[in-house]
Parts: structure tokens; C-alpha cells; sequence
């Protein structure tokens, strides 16, 4: 075993973050994007922290491992390396699972390139978790963390290694989505080397199966989610994915802590993906630019005085975009555009098309993901729509909060939390940031639809103020990081 060398230990926690994804190599959604960005504001705030990632090729191909240990697994009849690199940029370091047999495959991270969930991601994601639980009883001989937050199912089996090996270090799992629970036939237990008690009710056993993220909301010390007002849904039937039960059990170590934006990456002032850079003061001509550059990139023909709407997103039924597509003739009828970023769903992606091709120079639909485009299409709409049936934060939004592209939401969720509707006391008192509604159906999205293009073509000034009132809001990693800080703080004085 060669020795892992680290800086010398900094006065604050030192934390460990579990995750199956970090942007900008390994990304499917808003984990990459948080997981990029949460432990360098957590370092700013004078938090040691590190984090621990399947060793994926696009991040072994990218980040020089110069320093390894071996450590032998349940998963394997070899060792397996765990190396630790510097992430570009920040004084964060990263601990890869260095083991091709799980992670060097075609396709994406968790599915095989037809689609298909790989077979054997029980074990994939066990051993990361194996890995991070190995670290918290000293894997690594100069750097041992205090805590452990394990982000989503993939790293759920985490706090239960640890409680099966008396790691003695507090943990902290994190909720992103509730919907993904990490649930594998009864089978798969066997080859989890877990002690046979924890397949149980009180455990990780979860209808007749197993599920890795009962395993972070049983055996984890504290538990946080990605809003407050998510953690109060998850309490219910409702929103609670069949375990809410448990949450409710567990009611006394549940915070809900807001997500934040990147400004290294979403920053109208300093975006190079625009044809324009603008801040606050400028927004009408950054706007301006970004919205005729959309037009001729989507085709898009004269709108006369209505807005333009984008979208930006995953279509599933998560999202609400089979509500969006029912409402879309509606939308249009208000004298609107829209341009749809975004891919999943396969009548959905078909759906999208269709309407593209019935209404021409009206709607436009590209399915995929463009990371420029993106960039492009929250600047340049005059409003994102953001449909969805639950949402635990939410990051579309804050990306259009931050660009004045005044985003219509349904009330729920992360989106509940961040967006003010504009109605006649909000925009008397010049708290308004968009537009929410709480319906889950197509007439209550047109509904907050038609307000905005109402106020956009009647009164431009009061449209200007929203704008600004959404740009100046706060939802920087900074204040995510502090609260994080304080809940690291008491789980620490509570061991005291």
C-alpha cells in the first residue's frame, strides 16, 4: 500500500461527499451540476472536504491519479485502487474508484447503450459505497473525514457499511430526487456483504425487495433535502414515492437546504455562450441579442409584441411536459413562442415534433442536449416554463431567475420556495419574480401562461422590475454552504 498524501489538515470538518456524478464529466442532471459546485463553496467557507466518485473513463481519462491505495473488496477477487486527484480549479480533491471491470463501459453511467439498466449496478454502486465507508475507518492513513454526506441511491448503502463496521463518524444522507430509489430484487442482497439482519423491515428490505436509498434514510445520522418545502412533501403520500412513512419517523433529523447556482458557469455577466454578456443594467440589450440569436437559430418567424417561451428539461411525467404539450395550442393562442430543449421519453419527444411541425415558426423542438444551446435558450426566452409535478429544487429556474427569463412554475417543491408569483400585492410591493400555479393540469399552466404574456405586452415597465427582482435574488452556493456548515457543526458538538 503506497501512501495517499494530502495538504495538512485545515481548522474546519473534514467532510467526505459520496456521488455518482460530478460535472462537468460525469453528468445526467442537476446531481453533476451540484456536486461540481457544493464542495468548493463548502472549502470557501474553510470546510476540509473531499469527495469520493465511481472512477468513470471520462473522469480517469481527465484527472491524473498520482496518489493510490489498494484496498481488497467484497466485489472483487483484486484489489481495487482508490486514487485521489485535484479537481481543475478548486482546492477540492477527488477520490476515483479505480476499478474498469464496473465503470469502464460504453453507454452511460448507470445504463447500457440500448437503454437498459447494466444488470449488475447493485454491486456498482455498492462498492463506492464499500469505498467511502473504507475512508470513514481510515482507508487513507493522512486523511480521515469527520462526516460523510452520501448524495442519492447510488451512495445510500453508505451509512450502512459504516454502521455494519462501528465506523464511528456521523453521516448525512442527502435526498435530490425521492422518485430514484435504487431498488434491486431480494436476490441482490447476497452480494452485498452486508450483515443478514439488515435485510429487514428496519433496514433496507423494502417491499419484498431492497432499496439503497431506504438503506441513507434508515441508517444515516441526519438527513437533508434540496428545499424546504420538498422535505415537507416527502412527509406526505402524496409526494412521498411509498416512504414517506419512514420520513415521518425521521421527521427530527430532516432539513431541508436550498440548492444554488453556479456563477463560474450560469452568469449572464460572465457567460461566453452569449452573443452578448449583460447584467442587471443591461438586460434589455443582453436579452435583446440572446432572443434574436434564438429566433434565427430555431427558425422562429415574426412573434409580433408576444413572448417567447423555452424549455429546458428531461421529458418525463416528472416534469409535466404531457401537460405542456396539451397546453402548447393554448400558449400559441396567447400570441407566443416556444422553443423546447430536451430529450426521455419517446411519445414525448414525438409529441414535441408534431406540434413543431403544425405550428412553424411558432414552435420549434430539438431533442437532445446542447450545453451552448442551453445557455442560449435561458437567456434568450422571455420566460421558462417549468411545469413539473414535484420538484425537489429545481435548478431551471434559478438559472432563468438569474437571467431574467421570468420562469412560470408550478407551486411545489424547490420551485414553491424560489419563485414569487406576480399577482397584484407582489407587484405592488415589488416582490415578484415570475409567475406559479398550482393546478396539474393544461388550463392552470395556460392560465399563469396568459398573465405572462399579459404583463409582458401590457405594461413593459412592471415586466422590467420582475426581471431585475429576479436577477438580484440570492441563491448562491455561499448561503447553501453556510447552512451546511452549521448542520456539520451541531453533528460534530452532539458526538462532544
Amino acid at each position: 500500500m503506497s501512501e495517499l498524501m494530502s495538504d495538512p489538515m485545515s481548522g474546519g470538518p473534514r467532510v467526505l461527499h459520496v456521488a455518482a456524478e460530478i460535472f462537468p464529466w460525469v453528468k445526467t442532471g442537476g446531481l453533476g451540476d451540484v456536486m461540481a459546485a457544493l464542495p468548493p463553496a463548502l472549502a470557501a467557507q474553510g470546510v476540509d472536504v473531499r469527495v469520493i466518485v465511481p472512477g468513470f473513463t471520462a473522469l480517469l481519462d481527465a484527472l491524473p491519479l498520482t496518489d493510490s491505495v489498494r484496498l481488497r473488496t467484497p466485489f472483487s477477487s483484486e484489489r481495487v485502487r482508490i486514487g485521489l486527484a485535484p479537481l481543475p480549479g478548486s482546492a477540492v480533491k477527488a477520490y476515483l474508484v479505480d476499478y474498469p471491470a464496473f465503470y469502464d463501459r460504453p453507454g452511460g453511467p448507470y445504463q447500457a447503450p440500448d437503454g437498459g439498466e447494466w444488470g449488475d449496478n447493485h454491486r456498482r454502486f455498492a462498492l463506492l459505497c464499500w469505498a467511502a465507508a473504507a475512508l470513514a475507518q481510515g482507508a487513507d492513513p493522512n486523511w480521515r473525514p469527520q462526516i460523510v454526506q452520501c448524495h442519492d441511491w447510488h451512495a445510500g448503502l453508505t451509512p450502512a457499511y459504516m454502521r455494519a463496521a462501528n465506523a464511528g463518524v456521523p453521516s448525512i444522507f442527502t435526498v435530490h430526487n425521492l422518485a430514484y430509489q435504487g431498488y434491486f430484487g431480494a436476490g441482490a442482497f447476497a452480494d452485498l456483504a452486508l450483515p443478514p439482519e439488515m435485510f429487514s423491515v428496519e433496514g433496507i428490505e423494502y417491499y419484498g425487495g431492497l432499496s439503497f436509498i431506504k438503506a441513507g434514510l434508515y441508517y444515516a445520522s441526519r438527513l437533508t433535502t434540496v428545499s424546504p418545502t420538498y422535505a415537507r412533501e416527502i412527509q406526505t403520500p402524496a409526494f412521498g414515492m411509498n416512504i414517506d412513512g419512514l420520513l415521518r419517523t425521521r421527521t427530527g433529523v430532516l432539513t431541508g437546504i436550498l440548492n444554488g447556482v453556479d456563477p463560474a458557469i450560469w452568469s449572464p455577466e460572465n457567460d461566453a455562450l452569449l452573443p452578448r454578456r449583460y447584467g442587471v443594467e443591461a438586460v434589455e440589450d443582453g436579452k435583446a441579442a440572446a432572443k434574436q440569436a434564438l429566433r434565427q437559430r430555431f427558425g422562429l418567424g415574426d412573434m409580433g409584441d408576444g413572448p417567447l417561451f423555452g424549455a429546458i428539461t428531461r421529458l418525463t411525467w416528472q416534469k409535466g411536459f404531457d401537460i405542456m404539450l396539451q397546453a402548447l395550442p393554448g400558449l400559441v393562442d396567447q400570441g407566443g413562442s416556444f422553443v423546447l430543449l430536451g430529450s426521455g421519453d419517446r411519445g414525448l419527444e414525438d409529441g414535441f415534433r408534431a406540434v413543431a411541425q403544425a405550428y412553424p415558426g411558432r414552435v420549434s423542438a430539438e431533442i437532445g442536449y446542447d450545453e451552448a444551446l442551453a445557455h442560449l435558450i435561458t437567456a434568450g426566452s422571455d420566460s421558462i416554463l417549468v411545469p413539473s409535478r414535484f420538484e425537489p429544487c429545481g435548478l431551471t429556474q434559478l438559472y432563468a431567475l438569474r437571467y431574467g427569463s421570468l420562469p412560470v412554475v408550478r407551486q411545489t417543491g424547490g420551485l414553491a420556495d424560489t419563485v414569487v408569483d406576480a399577482n397584484s400585492v407582489t407587484l405592488a410591493d415589488d416582490s415578484a419574480t415570475g409567475f406559479a400555479f398550482d393546478g396539474e393540469t393544461p388550463d392552470a399552466l395556460i392560465g399563469s401562461v396568459q398573465r405572462a404574456a399579459t404583463l409582458y405586452r401590457a405594461d413593459p415597465s412592471a415586466w422590467r422590475r420582475v426581471q431585475r427582482n429576479a436577477m438580484r435574488r440570492d441563491f448562491s452556493w455561499a448561503a447553501a454552504a453556510r447552512q451546511y456548515g452549521a448542520l456539520y457543526r451541531d453533528l460534530l458538538n452532539a458526538r462532544d
